[in-house]
């Protein structure tokens, strides 16, 4: 579940760039500390084509 994120992707996209650049050295931090499911966060990411690229941290 993405509870508290932005709901649109393109908006979502941005949050979580921004979270991965400043804050978290992976996504799997990221989703660790903030108790989302990281399957469920690519799954709408990607549905505007985007991806985790581990070796830039974001969503590419």
């Amino acid at each position: 579940m993405l509870a508290g994120l932005p709901a649109d992707p393109v908006i979502l996209l941005g949050v979580i760039n921004t979270k991965l650049r400043d804050f978290y050295p992976s996504l799997e931090a990221l989703c660790d500390d903030m108790q989302i499911d990281g399957r469920e966060l690519a799954d709408r990411l990607g549905m505007i084509d985007y991806a985790y690229d581990p070796g830039r941290n974001q969503f590419v």
